[in-house]
């Protein structure tokens, strides 16, 4: 793989090195039948050309004020006017400014042992190819942020051994959406899957703005364990002049009834088993459902909490009969 763009029927989930965490699973998840919006990735080849030609690294202000080499910001324009053409094709789509979202793809991100969720950034509903650059920037300098920096520290990962790929996503403009764990995120539980779901773009749930709903649903049986409906006062939806999100409330009728049918909730769960069964390791996704019902997969990420759990559980030595033995004269020497 070489150049600046890679569309994500492309890449593999061993693309890491080249597109990063999140645009290697996005093309995986492609490569595996899943439905993702189309999209492409800003390679970290385009990263490093970015960096090393400003000289600027580990310097976000300066980043994010630098200009986007001429070779890199001619192939993401092309590859946007691209996917713009693409939806022109389309009944229900048709503009040469199609909203997509700006994702940062960081080579450290969303591996097994360390998902960096929430430290890089991310912008929606972005239109038009001057936009997408100024998005695509920021994404790269968001690599610097402080809280990312720490977060490297924390885990001994040097800055110069990771780089930024940035995935430019068309956007969907949801019903519902929100995050699906395919093992539970309360007790570790590995036989169900917990689907949380609210109104309008998913940012409201990951962002912790709103009490979504929860669908507890046994792998095997397909039964529905537990469903707690929330009073969801508000949701994130485009932006009135159709660029970037807005926040507002909830119409009354629709707080306290489910975001979800129970089809979609059937739907969400088997679509999470097979990802599960792909990937062969527990699953956090993130997802949404358009007006027609259409579900979408926009990120799967493995889920790091209760794996890390377990991974210490086995590494603890298992006592053994005689221990107490041991103990006891050990005691008794001193």
């Amino acid at each position: 793989m070489g150049g600046h763009i890679v569309w994500f029927d492309a890449v593999a989930i061993g693309d890491r090195p080249q597109v990063g965490g999140k645009g290697a699973s996005l093309g995986e998840l492609c490569r595996a039948g899943i439905e993702v919006p189309p999209g492409f990735i800003v390679t970290t080849d385009a990263f490093r050309d970015f960096v090393d030609r400003e000289g600027t690294r580990r310097e976000r202000e300066a980043l994010e004020a630098a200009a986007i080499p001429e070779t890199v910001a001619s192939a993401v324009t092309r590859a946007y006017e691209a996917l713009c053409d693409e939806a022109d094709g389309e009944a229900s789509a048709g503009a040469r400014d199609l909203p997509v979202a700006v994702r940062s793809s960081a080579t450290s991100e969303d591996a097994a042992d360390a998902s960096f969720a929430g430290l890089q950034d991310t912008y929606l509903w972005v239109r038009g190819s001057a936009d997408v650059l100024a998005a695509l920037r920021r994404c790269w300098a968001s690599l610097y942020s402080e809280p990312a920096v720490a977060y490297r520290e924390r885990l001994a990962l040097q800055d110069d051994g990771v780089a930024m790929g940035v995935v430019i996503q068309r956007m969907v403009n949801p019903r519902a959406a929100g995050v699906m764990f395919t093992r539970s995120p309360q007790s570790g539980d590995p036989s169900v899957v917990a689907i949380c779901a609210s109104y309008g773009l998913g940012s409201a749930v990951v962002g912790g703005e709103v009490t979504p709903d929860e669908f507890v649903v046994n792998k095997v049986t397909g039964l529905v364990q537990k469903t707690t409906i929330s009073d969801k006062a508000l949701r994130h939806v485009p932006s009135d002049d159709g660029s970037g999100t807005r926040e507002e409330p909830v119409p009354e009728e629709l707080r306290s009834q489910p975001a979800l049918g129970a089809d979609e909730v059937r739907a969400l769960t088997e679509i999470g088993r097979r990802i599960e069964k792909h990937y062969g390791c527990a699953q956090d996704i993130e997802w949404a459902v358009d007006a027609g019902g259409r579900i979408f997969v926009l990120q799967s990420r493995p889920e790091t909490v209760w794996s890390a759990r377990d991974r210490a559980t086995a590494a603890t030595p298992k006592a053994k009969s005689f221990d107490h033995v041991l103990s006891f004269f050990g005691n008794k020497r001193e």
